[in-house]
Formats: C-alpha cells, sequence, structure tokens
C-alpha cells in the first residue's frame, strides 16, 4: 500500500472506524508530518487513547503494526518537511533527550544503509570511478560538506577531481565539459536540490556516466543515474542525519583505494616529501 493510497482512504473516511479510530485517521490526514515522528505510545498520548488502539488502527489498514504504516508515511513525508516543520518536530523533545536520541537516530540510520546496500552496485560504482578520466563531486547546500569531503580525498588518488559546490562559481560553469569518458557524482538527500536534478539531466546529454548517492528509491536522483547508492537519513531534528551517507562516503573511498593502491601508494611517497619539506603538519618533537 502506497503512501498517498493511505492518506487519500484516511480523507475520503470509513463509516466502519470506530470513534477512536476516526480520530487517529483525522489527526493523520491532518497533520501527518508530526505524526509521522509519533511513536504508537505519543500518539495514543496525544489523542488521549490507548497505545493498544493505535496499534489496531494500523492492522486495520493491512499493515503488521504500527511500525510498518509509521515506515510507509515516512517514505513519502521526508523530503516534504520544510524547514519550519523539521525544526517544529526538534523542540518536541526535551533538551537532555536530544543526545540520545540524535545518537541512536544515526547509529539506526548506519544499521539500516548497511542492511539495505546492493553490494553489486556498490562495486560497479566502484569501477565506473576508477575508469573515468575527470571526476566531478557534486554537492549543494547540506551535501556541500559532503562533497567537499569526498573530493579533498578522492585528489590522493586520482589526478582530476572537481568539487561542484556552487560557491566561488556556477554549477554548469564547471561541469561545462563533462563528456563521456567522465563521472558526475551527485549527492542529494531531502529536500533534494533541484540545481543537483539539472546537472544530472545535463550529465546525460553529455553522455557522462551518472552516479548518485541519495536516500532511497523514491528520490528523484534515481531517475537520472545510471548508478545509485541509498544511505537512510532519518531525522532527530532540524538538521539532516548525515552519519549513514558520511559512512557509505567512507566505504567508497575504502575500496577506492584497495583498487587503486598503487597509484595511491605513489601519490602518498610524493606528497609526504612536500610535506616534510614545508613542515605541512606539526613537528611532534
Amino acid at each position: 500500500m502506497e503512501t498517498m493510497s493511505i492518506i487519500e482512504k484516511l480523507k475520503k473516511g470509513d463509516g466502519r472506524l470506530s470513534k477512536s479510530h476516526r480520530k487517529i485517521a483525522a489527526f493523520i490526514s491532518d497533520q501527518y508530518d508530526k505524526a509521522v515522528f509519533m511513536t504508537a505510545a505519543r500518539l495514543g498520548e496525544v489523542l488521549d487513547i490507548s497505545e493498544s488502539t493505535v496499534v489496531r488502527f494500523a492492522t486495520s489498514l493491512g499493515y503488521e503494526g504500527y511500525p510498518q504504516m509509521q515506515k510507509a508515511l515516512k517514505e513519502i513525508v521526508r523530503h516534504r518537511l520544510t524547514s519550519a516543520q523539521r525544526f517544529e518536530i526538534s523542540v518536541d523533545m526535551a533538551p537532555e533527550d536530544t543526545v540520545k536520541a540524535v545518537l541512536n537516530t544515526d547509529m539506526r540510520n548506519i544499521r539500516t544503509t548497511l542492511q539495505q546496500l546492493n553490494e553489486q552496485v556498490f562495486m560497479q560504482v566502484v569501477e565506473t570511478i576508477s575508469s573515468s578520466r575527470s571526476i566531478y563531486v557534486l554537492g549543494l547546500r547540506s551535501a556541500a560538506p559532503l562533497s567537499a569531503f569526498f573530493g579533498y580525498y578522492l585528489h590522493y588518488i586520482f589526478d582530476d577531481v572537481r568539487v561542484v559546490n556552487a560557491i566561488n562559481n556556477d554549477v554548469f560553469e564547471i561541469i561545462s565539459r563533462i563528456g563521456p569518458e567522465d563521472t558526475l557524482i551527485a549527492i542529494s538527500f531531502p529536500r533534494y536540490s533541484s540545481r543537483t536534478l539539472e546537472s544530472m539531466r545535463f550529465a546525460n546529454s553529455r553522455g557522462a556516466k551518472v552516479v548518485a548517492l541519495t536516500d532511497g528509491p523514491l528520490s528523484p536522483l534515481h531517475d537520472y543515474s545510471d548508478l545509485c547508492l541509498d544511505a537512510q537519513t532519518e531525522m532527530a531534528s532540524f538538521a539532516d542525519s548525515m552519519a549513514a551517507p558520511m559512512s557509505l562516503v567512507n566505504a567508497l573511498l575504502a575500496a577506492l583505494g584497495v583498487q587503486n593502491q598503487d597509484r595511491l601508494n605513489d601519490s602518498f611517497e610524493q606528497l609526504e616529501e612536500i610535506w616534510d619539506k614545508y613542515r605541512v603538519y606539526a613537528n611532534r618533537e
């Protein structure tokens, strides 16, 4: 059952629903952006009904339980939340609960990403990047730090790596010469950057390979990529959770280092001489 059909069904109403179930249906229909982040117990508390009633409501819609219904709602809601809605969610937590909530969410995101990872696609991404003439790493807005980190370490392995973050130049000026021998790595999460999608379409038109790093199968980045890796970004606050995407980037870097170890060794030998000569790093003595 798809999420939008759930909301449409709830809005139409069902005469067979009990009074308590109609109460739940009305709340989810009108305030699904809040309901989707509530546990069954919390939703019951807000509506002054029992947790078991909330669970029975979920099963009445054909789900095994409340978590399954909540997951279905999350798939459509995440990329629709405005900044104000994200902030409203975060202030619903007590300050003393935030550190545990955020760190637990990050750990859960990493576990989910690992469980759902397609290892075959992962290795295809490694092969594609390794065989590229030029590598463009595109990350705008909240994805910019990820692209900068990824690009920084890719420079140790490959000769032509260009980080595209629209800080100093227009995006299309940077990728204007992209071609069939090149790869664009596009990174974007809810709310998805329209400029990123436009850049992916442009790269497609030039015959370049397009690799995407995003949050799931409903992401629009899937539509414009040759290969796509998903990382869970469920959030516990107004800020995007980038723990899983960063772990996935680290995994790619590790695999690329192994795949291109001779090239990486040569690079480090040259760099160590430069770093020592110009005292790039602090001397421990």
